[in-house]
């Protein structure tokens, strides 16, 4: 009896100081206000979608975050530690792929969106693309795919609009059914059923920056097309929205 009550005790005490550990360690990882107010103001410098500067770990520092890990391959955990600071810090400024005209870019192996003006200003979000597993909808088997190539929005809806797979908010479509749209649910891996989902807080925003006509090019690393050609010459934008 005596035996198993020191069993107890220990097992107790090797609890309390795991815990003691496991809070002092979490302490020295998180930042101070001014080191995240820092960070915020040097990704929102970079192109990263931060919201407030203001020094508050909120849903748009902790997207940002993600999405500044997503484009430098950096493990995407979305906590702001000391490391992730120092990393922010020796960042540059994302680059597009096709630059020197006004369009978007999907970039489907890193899961972000790039919004990119005439001087080649970008602004960058996290996207959460086509997962490639299969899916039923209304007894039909689809495979839920992003298509790859050079888009133009077509058409677009203010607010929400509720389609036959899920809702989606101020949706920008680009091909067939498949839209740029706000979500709650932006996961860091492809999970949808073929749209490219933007966080929900930034919906309203990105799509008054994507009029209709606006390119968008969609590509990973063994598909890309330019559309250069298309912004030279908007007789062939046209044609192909047409089409």
């Amino acid at each position: 009896m005596v035996s198993r009550n020191l069993t107890v005790k220990s097992l107790a005490v090797c609890l309390l100081l795991i815990s003691v550990f496991s809070t002092v360690n979490s302490q020295e990882k998180r930042l101070s206000r001014i080191q995240t107010k820092e960070a915020e103001r040097l990704l929102s410098e970079m192109g990263y979608w931060v919201g407030r500067v203001d020094g508050v770990f909120a849903a748009e520092t902790k997207s940002a975050l993600i999405t500044f890990q997503k484009w430098e391959g950096r493990p995407t955990t979305g906590v702001l530690t000391i490391e992730e600071l120092e990393a922010i810090r020796l960042g540059a400024v994302p680059k597009p792929r096709d630059p020197g005209y006004e369009h978007v870019e999907i970039d489907l192996d890193r899961q972000v969106l790039l919004l990119i003006d005439n001087q080649d200003v970008v602004r960058i979000f996290p996207v959460s693309s086509g997962s490639g597993k299969e899916f039923t909808d209304d007894g039909q088997t689809s495979v839920a795919y992003t298509p790859r190539g050079r888009f133009i929005v077509y058409d677009k809806v203010a607010g929400w609009e509720t389609g036959p797979i899920g809702r989606m908010y101020y949706p920008n479509y680009i091909s067939g059914g498949v839209a740029i749209h706000g979500s709650r649910n932006v996961p860091v891996l492809p999970e949808s059923h073929g749209c490219i989902r933007i966080p929900l807080f930034a919906a309203r925003e990105v799509s008054k920056l994507l009029p209709l006509g606006t390119i968008v090019l969609v590509y990973d690393k063994v598909s890309f097309v330019s559309a250069r050609a298309w912004a030279e010459n908007p007789k062939l934008k046209q044609a192909a929205s047409i089409e």
